[in-house]
């Protein structure tokens, strides 16, 4: 099975860019209700995903609850570059899963870097639930 099948294409995905400031980025994802959202480049490519966790900790970090900051810094310097790593379009299934079991969603990159979208966990388990309940109707048919 190619992953493409489960992807949902970047026009479709809610993301941020690297050089949003933090009270930017706070506010797409409240508007959108994510709790973490894909971190892109201007020119497409992935940089990253970022959680509230995060901001939480670039709001707090060396700054005793003064929020002026939000407006100066950017999501690039509070952003974990560890962390949610991309799949390439080409990544087997097996790959695809190993990461959903730790992700809410799996970002997925062209072979140049660039995002194309993201599949998501419910997507995958929505795919295998489906495939499923085809081969059960097949075996009861069969019976």
């Amino acid at each position: 099975m190619n992953i493409l099948f489960l992807l949902k294409p970047k026009k479709s995905v809610s993301y941020l860019y690297d050089d949003d400031t933090i009270r930017q980025g706070l506010e797409k994802m409240r508007s959108h209700s994510y709790t973490a959202s894909p971190v892109l480049s201007h020119e497409g490519y992935y940089v990253g995903t970022i959680n509230e966790g995060d901001f939480l900790r670039g709001i707090f970090r060396n700054n005793e609850g003064d929020l002026k900051h939000l407006d100066e810094e950017l999501v690039r310097d509070i952003l974990r570059k560890d962390w949610n790593h991309p799949v390439k379009v080409s990544a087997t299934v097996e790959d695809l899963l190993e990461r959903v079991l730790n992700q809410n969603f799996v970002p997925v990159v062209d072979d140049r870097g660039l995002f194309v979208g993201i599949i998501t966990r419910r997507s995958v388990i929505k795919h295998f639930r489906d495939r499923i309940l085809e081969l059960k109707k097949k075996v009861e048919e069969k019976e």
